[in-house]
């Protein structure tokens, strides 16, 4: 394969864009240091392959191959070249436009689906944000980033991770959490969509926790439907039990009023479900590793365009008002929760741990 590096991921790990000489095709491929990481850390990176390679789901970024080089674990991906959510969010604040209400449906039906894909075989995200939200060309929806995602063989998880302002009340206070945490997620996804903000945004820490922890968030403007905002108030439920599982979001009349033949399209392109792959154990010598990686996969099924899909260009998505929006802009962030260089004392335990980056 021929490499051309496009981006990287911090100092363990790059992500380049890579080309298949046996067919010409464009992959992405994420090289990790594997032996400038610790033994967690590997078993994280040897995790993410295997949930990969056990999702096959046209909304979940797909495994194509993985192998052992020059101490770096490669793993060869779908390429989403359309950029991804934050992006787009990020086009629409400098051009003062917003999605219409057609693509937010396009959009968020897809990420649910995609959830779904994974609560099903019990792996949770954990890590549900717009930067890892990706997108073709084509408009299809691509989850991806499953480097903490893990899963939940008793029903129920404890480690903090993810990113604040995405991050459930569940998880601010410290108890245990499932896969409605990743629903949390996906509804501040939704809102951040049609207001370009999160839901809660503070100065600090602690005012990032009374506000995730009160539920309370600005409504959306009045010319979205009743149905977005039945839709959102359900995965906004600050009790975990009264929030809405991926399968009833799905069934809910709301959401299939919004169904467009594209979207039947996609869902036909799902394979039955394979089960999840065994844990992948790291040898004693790491050159022995490629052995007990996942086979290569590298069939699909391309989707083609058809006129109920929100357009999208090959510069980005057009807005409402028509023009082109470009997916090359920086990635904006809100303002993070300041801490004045010290952890705030009455913010809960073990918040320190999560990104607060978007």
């Amino acid at each position: 394969m021929d490499f051309l590096r496009v981006a990287g991921e911090g100092s363990f790990s790059e992500v380049y864009r890579v080309k298949r000489k046996s067919d010409g095709a464009i992959y992405a491929m994420k090289k990790v240091k594997m032996g400038k990481l610790s033994s967690k850390e590997k078993d994280n990176a040897l995790n993410e392959v295997r949930i990969l390679a056990s999702v096959n789901h046209p909304n979940v970024i797909g495994y194509k191959e993985a192998f052992f080089e020059d101490m770096c674990l490669c793993v060869v991906m779908e390429n989403a070249d359309g950029g991804d959510l934050l992006q787009m969010i990020n086009n629409h604040k400098k051009s003062n436009s917003n999605f219409t209400e057609k693509q937010v449906w396009h959009f968020f039906i897809q990420i649910v689906r995609g959830l779904k894909a994974l609560h099903d075989l019990r792996i949770c995200h954990r890590d549900i944000k717009c930067a890892n939200v990706f997108l073709t060309r084509e408009g299809v929806v691509k989850l991806g980033d499953m480097n903490v995602s893990r899963v939940a063989k008793g029903g129920m998880m404890r480690t903090q991770t993810g990113t604040p302002y995405y991050a459930c009340p569940e998880v601010w206070k410290d108890m245990p959490y499932d896969h409605r945490s990743d629903v949390w997620s996906a509804g501040c996804v939704l809102y951040e969509m049609i207001m370009k903000v999160p839901p809660f945004r503070a100065q600090t820490m602690k005012g990032l926790y009374t506000k995730v922890l009160s539920g309370k968030y600005d409504p959306i403007p009045q010319h979205y439907g009743d149905d977005l905002r039945q839709v959102l108030r359900n995965c906004l439920q600050v009790r975990a039990s009264e929030r809405a599982t991926c399968d009833k979001i799905l069934k809910m009349p709301g959401l299939l009023n919004h169904l467009t033949s594209t979207l039947d399209e996609i869902q036909a392109l799902i394979p039955d479900q394979e089960n999840l792959m065994k844990t992948i154990r790291m040898p004693r010598r790491m050159g022995e590793i490629t052995d007990r990686l996942p086979a290569p996969q590298y069939d699909s099924v391309p989707l083609k365009r058809t006129n109920s899909q929100p357009q999208v260009t090959h510069d980005g998505v057009e807005g409402a008002n028509g023009q082109k929006l470009l997916s090359s802009a920086t990635k904006a962030r809100p303002s993070a929760p300041s801490t004045g260089g010290r952890a705030v004392e009455s913010a809960k335990p073990h918040m320190s741990q999560l990104s607060l980056g978007h």
